[in-house]
């Protein structure tokens, strides 16, 4: 079974337990959700200090005005989709949660007992440690330093997928045993249903003003391009990766007549960097969770634009897998918009949710990213033939 469908068991089986199970069950069940949500804790530095390190070390190897290039565009297209996405977030979530807080009037469920497990570092000291490690390996070229990280990622990634995902559906569960015992579960789920519609609509809006901007950009009718890259989309779909739909990607990039050495190296940068679909969907999930918290509220812009400013940087820590976007996002939950615990369990059930059709709109955005960038270096086979 796939990981969406073990998620939404876990909702459901969730659910079914907190309508049932007696009061010491609940708080073993609650406990298990402390304990996992202080593991997960634990991870999120090593996953930005890992990750952002190989990434940035990686990057280095790239063409300077190419990498640049793209770096700028991508950025810029990833914050401005999380600008959309908030404005959109302040319109259509509150008409469905009310005035928020649904939890207010429950009494919280404590759990059995509680066991801190502290993190090595803080989150921000963990990203500008991954950035002064990163850009110095570029610097000083070393292989030492760059096997070190290369093979620190790749454990943390291997805990990842042996160790979170696994549990992932268990966690899930345990957040909605204790939200149906509270009494606050009907709120949420109706709330998950208006942010997946809206989060996919959203999506679509944003490719297009991407591929609008391209074709303009370029002289080349925009719905033609985008035609063109829907077997990435349906891939991205279907894969809930941006690095295993990069083959798929690049192939329809070239036929959208991008130069063959821009559609090679600007497609893998974007997979990496480029993750509007993803940001997307994390600033209307965050939204709709502080909403739906009775110990957060309705955000606003100033309190939302460092957010998603740093969601545009820390993306380049996401792992590979399918909820990678929002495990790099835990941190910026925690530290910056006060999540707790439980709020982070929702924001990762939603995410979740609709993870494939944010990987789907990253990959399919990346190619206009590619026609952008093939125009500002003169390469493109249209340039190429004008000359």
């Amino acid at each position: 079974m796939r990981l969406v469908g073990k998620l939404a068991l876990g909702i459901i089986v969730g659910i079914l337990i907190g309508l049932v199970s007696p009061e010491l069950l609940t708080k073993v069940i609650v406990t298990f959700k402390e304990l996992f949500g202080q593991l997960l804790g634990f991870v999120i530095p090593l996953i930005i200090i890992f990750f952002i390190v190989s990434g940035i070390s990686s990057l280095g190897k790239q063409s300077g005005k190419m990498l640049g290039l793209t770096s700028l565009v991508a950025y810029t297209s990833t914050i401005l989709a999380g600008i959309l996405a908030f404005f959109v977030a302040t319109i259509f979530i509150p008409m469905v949660t009310g005035s928020g807080g649904s939890a207010s009037e429950a009494e919280a469920i404590k759990p059995l007992f509680n066991l801190e497990i502290t993190p090595i570092v803080g989150v921000m000291t963990a990203l500008v440690a991954a950035f002064v490690f990163g850009i110095g390996i570029t610097r000083v070229n070393s292989p030492t330093l760059t096997s070190m990280f290369d093979e620190g990622k790749e454990i943390i990634e291997r805990m990842i997928w042996k160790i979170i995902i696994p549990i992932l559906p268990f966690y899930i569960a345990s957040i909605f045993v204790e939200l149906t015992a509270e009494g606050t579960v009907i709120e949420t789920l109706k709330t998950f249903g208006v942010v997946l519609l809206v989060a996919v609509i959203v999506h679509w809006v944003w490719l297009f003003v991407l591929y609008i901007t391209a074709g303009s950009y370029t002289g080349r009718n925009p719905f033609s391009l985008i035609k063109t890259m829907l077997p990435a989309y349906f891939t991205g779909l279907g894969t809930m990766s941006s690095a295993a739909t990069i083959p798929v990607t690049v192939r329809q990039t070239k036929e959208n007549k991008v130069s063959e050495p821009i559609a090679d190296s600007v497609v893998p940068l974007c997979a990496t960097i480029h993750l509007a679909g993803s940001t997307i969907t994390l600033v209307l999930c965050s939204v709709a969770v502080m909403v739906l918290s009775n110990d957060l509220s309705m955000p606003t812009f100033g309190e939302m634009l460092p957010f998603i400013l740093m969601l545009g940087i820390i993306m380049i820590a996401a792992p590979g897998v399918p909820g990678g976007a929002v495990m790099a996002a835990v941190g910026l939950l925690e530290t910056m918009l006060g999540f707790s615990g439980t709020a982070v369990g929702l924001m990762i059930a939603l995410y979740m949710a609709q993870d494939s059709f944010g990987t789907a709109t990253n990959v399919t955005g990346d190619g206009a990213i590619a026609l952008m960038v093939d125009k500002m270096m003169g390469t493109s086979k249209d340039a190429s033939k004008a000359a």
